[in-house]
């Protein structure tokens, strides 16, 4: 049986990393990997176990970098040949609170170590941040420590094991995910070799406020969209739009609720002046006096389909508004990150002066708006991001937004840079429009074999919401899909005006 340790682990990637030849080491026995000792940190379990066909080896941590954190993450490493020489760091989702083994499987079959945490606390709800009150530590563990905690540990556990640092390094996430991934390319460039970061709540608090707003707007007496609104607006959407069981390009369309106005006497198949506020609300976002976006509301299109306005923002009824998921995280993000007062009411918050104070606290701990990526482009960091363009969590133009951003920053960013927005597609997955694309395999392809990913085919997956067609085209933006007789091609969407 055999010590080891981080420090020495720690050596051994750096070794690898600068070209150093590394001793010859024969694998470590899973179970020697209990004793390693870790500053501030412990393993608590080290067992082989099977995962499929393949065994692995699976390590439990509990990293304590402050006297308030706890932050718990598994590696999981295959054994012997099954190795690719390859680690992936998976993301969260929502407020996280649990290590999101569900996302370890796909790795792990296909060679990788893998690697995950619960972002320093425990919650099994993920709509909670009620762990929060009176911990600001767990916020900035949430935030971005347990992250790096999460990589460091992981890396030189995974080299203490094999005996050599993972060949290529690699993060990916989708939701709160997504943020970390981000995160990733703008805390730490260093540590991932390439990252993809699906719908990211990248912008957290000012998604906080896009909510409370739009919440605010279904609280006015009238203004909640039930399910005949949603569906006239879906409706009214998809035929103004294309026809389609998806809107193709939601970049082109914009409808008005308006229109949907109720006349005088009419009762049916109409919209109350409430509720076209509430709809324009939730198209538009939030608008400064003058109407200029202050962060970009939602696309149209699926507003009726189950798992979107229902789940995310209206909940299914008005009675159970307050389940819905958005209304569920921007509560508990004020209570709890922004005022630390868990009987604040958001939908009493001033959107001025009083949502700017919790912004200001909570944005430089949980936010990853930083355009600046050029210290990842400069190691040779490769980033794909990809976002649903109906996804009803995080609003799809949001993406735009970071991806322009970056490039008004750095300038070109053709070389290490993709975004994929998906038509049809809800939150991560799911929808009309198929979305199924093998992200990492993608990622590992660009960064290993220096095959830059262009026009792709996105296939259906097992829980694609009915109607839609097998597959489609994605162009990488700003490129759109245009059909052309029977032949579909990516081509420059013109210019507005």
């Amino acid at each position: 049986m055999k010590t080891t340790t981080l420090a020495l682990a720690a050596t051994t990637v750096s070794l690898l990393a600068l070209g150093a030849p590394a001793a010859a080491q024969a694998e470590t026995a899973c179970a020697d990997l209990a004793k390693t000792r870790l500053p501030h940190a412990e393993v608590t379990k080290a067992v082989a176990e099977a995962v499929g066909d393949t065994q692995v080896c699976k390590v439990s941590v509990t990293s304590r970098p402050t006297k308030d954190s706890d932050i718990r993450l598994e590696v999981w490493i295959p054994v012997g040949a099954a190795w690719n020489g390859k680690f992936v760091q998976v993301g969260n989702g929502g407020f996280a609170g649990t290590v999101p083994k569900i996302l370890f499987t796909g790795p792990i079959k296909a060679g990788y170590a893998v690697a995950g945490t619960d972002d320093g606390h425990q919650e099994a709800v993920g709509t909670s941040a009620a762990w929060a009150l009176g911990h600001p530590e767990k916020v900035v563990d949430f935030g971005y420590r347990a992250l790096k905690e999460t990589t460091e540990i992981s890396k030189a556990l995974i080299a203490a094991q094999k005996g050599s640092a993972p060949g290529k390094s690699y993060f990916f996430g989708c939701s709160d995910g997504g943020r970390e991934a981000l995160m990733e390319a703008q805390r730490y460039p260093g540590d991932f070799d390439g990252i993809v970061a699906g719908a990211p709540a990248n912008y957290m608090s000012d998604l906080f406020g896009l909510s409370a707003f739009q919440q605010q707007a279904l609280a006015k007496p009238g203004g909640y969209l039930d399910a005949p609104a949603r569906e006239l607006l879906q409706k009214t959407s998809l035929a103004q739009c294309g026809g389609e069981a998806f809107i193709r390009d939601p970049a082109a369309c914009h409808v008005d609720p308006g229109k949907l106005a109720c006349k005088a006497g009419q009762t049916a198949g109409c919209l109350t002046a409430p509720q076209v506020a509430s709809a324009r609300a939730i198209y538009n976002g939030r608008l400064d006096a003058k109407g200029k976006v202050l962060f970009p509301g939602y696309s149209p299109g699926a507003e009726a389909a189950n798992g979107s306005w229902n789940a995310w923002i209206t909940g299914p009824s008005q009675d159970l508004n307050a389940k819905a998921a958005g209304h569920q995280f921007a509560s508990n993000a004020f209570k709890y990150f922004g005022f630390q007062d868990p009987n604040f009411d958001f939908l009493k918050m001033d959107m001025g002066a009083q949502y700017s104070q919790a912004h200001a606290k909570m944005a430089p701990v949980i936010d990853s708006p930083d355009p600046n990526l050029a210290a990842f482009r400069k190691r040779g960091g490769k980033l794909i991001q990809y976002h649903g363009w109906n996804d009803p969590a995080i609003p799809p133009r949001s993406s735009i937004r970071y991806y322009e951003e970056v490039g008004r920053t750095i300038g070109d960013t053709g070389g290490f840079y993709r975004l994929y927005m998906v038509p049809g597609m809800l939150h991560c997955g799911d929808g009309v429009g198929p979305g199924r694309v093998e992200w990492l395999s993608l990622l590992d392809g660009w960064v290993s074999d220096k095959k830059a990913p262009g026009e792709l085919t996105a296939t259906a997956g097992p829980a694609q919401a009915p109607g839609g067609p097998p597959s489609q085209l994605l162009c990488p933006y700003p490129r759109v899909a245009r059909k052309t007789g029977e032949t579909w091609a990516c081509a420059v969407p013109k210019k507005k005006g």
